[in-house]
């Protein structure tokens, strides 16, 4: 019995060390990629991932899914986006990423898998000192994007056409939940919409599965829909 109370005691003073550990940060391409390409970030090792958005009707709206190497870089990203019936999926192969279909150059990567340049659009990304992308320049568009100290894409500024979009981005403040965030939106200076996410989370602080709430201020009343957001994650 005594030797049961001591191991009783051991584990639980084991499992209080494991939740004290601070939760790993975003990398640079994890955060930057879902900045630019509108999904949740995840952090560790994650080998592929898929999230699946789904509306209160059961319908798949968008889907999102990525595999990555083992140093983070994203081998495959497909970003599926039913309601607007488009569709990209990206393959990475050396310093570009190609079309999975016509093999047609996309983006330029820098260094060894973030991105630099979207030649089709004249657009080029900026990165800060650490390699997250903190700026996006085109002809007639600029877009600056921003981060917390663990790396949690906080929202971006896009300025074209003489509009500014904003979208800002409030994480939780328990460090493990990150993925429960407020977002608000707004067009030179109105509001237009508002985002609010709560989820369940697996043993890496990842998403298992959420609710969305999305305000939509434009429309007169204003116009709320839900969603939930399904995740499959590997990891290595």
């Amino acid at each position: 019995m005594k030797k049961l109370v001591v191991l009783m005691a051991l584990g639980t003073a084991l499992a209080g060390c494991d939740n004290a550990s601070e939760p790993l940060a975003f990398t640079p391409e994890m955060a930057s990629f879902s900045n630019e390409f509108d999904f949740d970030p995840l952090r560790g090792p994650v080998k592929a991932f898929t999230q699946t958005l789904v509306n209160d009707k059961g319908e798949v709206s968008k889907r999102v899914a990525g595999s990555l190497s083992a140093e983070g870089c994203f081998d495959t990203l497909e970003m599926h986006d039913l309601d607007a019936s488009t569709s990209v999926s990206l393959v990475l192969d050396a310093n570009y990423y190609r079309d999975a279909e016509t093999l047609q150059q996309k983006i330029k990567l820098q260094g060894k898998c973030q991105l630099a340049e979207l030649p089709a659009a004249g657009i080029v990304w900026e990165t800060d000192d650490n390699g997250f992308v903190v700026a996006a320049h085109g002809k007639e568009m600029e877009v600056k994007y921003r981060y917390d100290s663990e790396g949690y894409p906080l929202g971006k500024t896009t300025v074209a056409a003489g509009q500014h979009l904003a979208v800002t981005a409030t994480p939780s403040k328990d460090k493990r939940k990150k993925l429960d965030y407020t977002a608000m939106s707004s067009l030179n200076d109105k509001p237009v919409g508002s985002v609010k996410q709560t989820c369940d989370y697996d043993r890496h602080n990842n998403p298992l599965s959420c609710e969305m709430v999305i305000k939509d201020e434009r429309a007169t009343p204003a116009v709320t829909r839900k969603y939930t957001i399904e995740n499959s994650i590997d990891y290595y």
